[in-house]
């Protein structure tokens, strides 16, 4: 199957954008009130020396539209120049129109008053009308690289604790204002804003969905702050929402990530930068605007950064525009980018999928929202175990229809599935490929235990399970001895898997083998591994929610999951390009235009390492020198080509 490697194009061609989120020095958000021509130029100069092409850029609107149908034409002529600034210098820059959210509270203009955002006729109208009034100001612009509706809107339009917008609302408001900047005459690519927290990509319902939101702009812009208890799942964060906000089939850009040097040390920080960069270009994102281009020690006063003071330091410059350990990995990067000629580089295919069940994005009566954590966290879990055994997947929705051109199907820690989809998923096996799930019985206590139709057959079990009745994983640990040989896993060998959870997840499935080969028990005797040939494929059954115990665990990985996802693809005859016998360091591939492949290697290691790839191919440095065995530094990325 083809994993997503769309790139934002201007005139047909293909455009990177490697830059920062943009606010002066000179004042945050209320820089337009203070801007000075000279620190602009300085602090892009900075950017630009490197190897930062790009700015986001705000109109900050409670400045630049002081009244209704009223635009402040001083900040305009500010505005003009700070593009003025970026042709000067090189760069470009996208601008940003609602401005209300920054940075950890909310600026209203102040003839808003509380009116809705979405749903008041004459606010809607107030918005499109900025909109097409600015773009109509700098659409001729050079520096005006492409256009974003606002910035964070589902916690502007709507706060937390608020009923969540209509979702038809959204859509229609997000549909005018991407006609809003047609009408004022910009043709540069156009999004929203809004973070891609869709439901289809967070599970959290807020009114927005990308797949809807994506018929109408190019690109979808991720902005990602997670924070998780296991390093790798940290590392993976931004990786992991890029290929969720694929379900658009639109180029991702990832357009906020980043973090405040308050809470984390100069190296980590770096480190940080080095592991979201690499592994989001290895997750489809062909974008990157940090979050943001210096420090605010200046307006420590000044809201947000008086009540939110941490936001004072999210910046790749310090405040006297000093370069700070993000800016380098952001220059290092480009050199890579540079190198590779990435612009011409795409995704190499997958054989393997991890399958996004219906329910982590669409409602339906008497299912409940509080199921949809576990997919989500089952599934990130899942694309660690995954990317540790270096194995390319895709992401198969249900929603979409299951792709065909799959060899090995992942469903880890699946509770509900839709029937047609469970059907097509048997006639697959049927037709020779390979079907993976393990078992859980969800973390709540209505419907809990599967809603899985034709499990026995299926799997070639009898499960044991009582109505309603979990039953209890007891140990802190639980073992997985294997009886016979399983892929690259030998008879006699022993996995281990830390159990976490709640009342309702801490369970396994009981089952009896009716057709099934048991292929590895637990420490007490039980099938926890089994595998049931039909058709010319094979059907493989976990009774243990082994993703989920992980995904509620701190620093668990790598664990031993990736065994299992190394030994499905060998049984499912799954092909990888490049592989390393340390589940600590990843390996994939992109491939050129021209026919010439490359190889990525990103360590999770804390200390330097020197690994051997096995690889068909010959291994050369990307100035030739042969490659047979690569040294990492401390989380370090490697990229090498492969010569046929």
């Amino acid at each position: 199957m083809r994993r997503n490697s769309a790139k934002v194009t201007v005139a047909g061609e293909p455009r990177i954008w490697l830059g920062a989120n943009f606010w002066s020095r000179t004042g945050g958000p209320l820089m337009w009130r203070n801007y000075s021509p000279e620190v602009v130029r300085e602090e892009l100069r900075v950017l630009h020396d490197h190897g930062l092409r790009e700015t986001r850029s705000f109109f900050f609107w409670p400045d630049f539209a002081p009244a209704p149908g009223t635009v402040d034409e001083s900040k305009v002529e500010h505005y003009r120049d700070f593009l003025d600034a970026h042709v000067e210098v090189g760069m470009t820059s996208i601008p940003t129109f609602i401005v209300g959210h920054m940075s950890g509270d909310n600026w209203d203009p102040v003839w808003r008053e509380g009116r809705d955002l979405y749903a008041d006729v004459w606010m809607v109208s107030e918005q499109a009308w900025f909109v097409r009034e600015m773009t109509e100001r700098f659409a001729a612009h050079p520096a005006v690289a492409g256009w974003l509706v606002s910035n964070e809107m589902p916690i502007y339009g709507r706060l937390r604790h608020e009923p969540k917008a209509p979702t038809e609302q959204v859509n229609a408001w997000a549909r005018l204002m991407v006609q809003a900047v047609r009408a004022g005459g910009g043709t540069q690519p156009v999004s929203l804003g809004d973070g891609a927290w869709g439901i289809e990509v967070t599970g959290e319902d807020n009114g927005f969905s990308v797949r809807d939101t994506g018929a109408v702009v190019d690109f979808v812009g991720p902005h990602v702050y997670r924070i998780d208890g296991d390093p790798v799942r940290q590392h993976l964060k931004s990786a992991f929402i890029c290929e969720l906000s694929a379900v658009a089939r639109k180029p991702v850009v990832l357009e906020e990530f980043g973090l405040s040097s308050d809470q984390v040390s100069p190296e980590n920080a770096g480190h940080y930068y080095r592991q979201q960069l690499h592994n989001s270009l290895l997750a489809g994102a062909t974008g990157w605007i940090a979050w943001n281009n210096t420090d605010y020690d200046h307006q420590i006063a000044q809201g947000p950064y008086s009540h939110h003071p941490f936001e004072m330091h999210f910046g790749i410059t310090d405040c006297t525009g000093a370069p700070k350990p993000p800016l380098l990995e952001l220059a290092a990067f480009d050199e890579v980018l540079q190198q590779v000629d990435f612009a011409r580089c795409e995704r190499t295919d997958a054989r393997a999928a991890l399958v996004v069940t219906e329910y982590l994005e669409r409602g339906y009566p008497f299912a409940q929202d509080d199921d949809r954590p576990l997919i989500f966290n089952a599934l990130q879990q899942a694309y660690v175990a995954a990317r540790e055994a270096d194995l390319p997947v895709g992401f198969t929705r249900e929603r979409d229809g299951i792709d065909e051109d799959v060899d090995l199907y992942l469903l880890p820690c699946v509770k509900q599935i839709q029937g047609p989809t469970w059907q097509a998923l048997r006639r697959r096996v049927e037709s020779g490929a390979v079907l993976y799930l393990s078992y859980t019985a969800g973390e709540v206590g209505h419907h809990r235990q599967p809603w899985i139709p034709y499990l026995d057959e299926t799997f070639g079990v009898r499960k044991q399970i009582t109505y309603g009745v979990v039953d209890e994983v007891t140990d802190a640990e639980v073992e997985f001895t294997f009886t016979a040989d399983f892929g690259g896993i030998a008879a006699g060998e022993v996995l281990r898997f830390r159990v976490a959870g709640n009342e309702h997840s801490r369970a396994f499935l009981p089952v009896v083998p009716d057709g099934a080969t048991v292929v590895a028990t637990d420490a007490h005797g039980n099938p926890a591994l089994l595998r049931r040939a039909t058709g010319t494929g094979e059907a493989v059954l976990c009774t243990y929610p082994i993703e989920l115990f992980a995904a509620n665990t701190a620093r668990v990985n790598p664990d031993d999951s990736h065994r299992i996802y190394t030994a499905l693809a060998e049984i499912a005859g799954v092909q990888r390009e490049i592989t390393v016998d340390d589940p600590e360091v990843f390996a994939d591939t992109l491939v050129h235009a021209d026919g010439r492949r490359f190889a990525w290697l990103v360590s999770q290691h804390d200390a330097e390492v020197e690994v051997t790839p096995t690889t068909a191919a010959k291994l050369t440095t990307l100035t030739g020198e042969p490659a047979t065995t690569v040294t990492l530094p401390p989380y370090g990325a490697a990229v090498l080509q492969l010569d046929s």
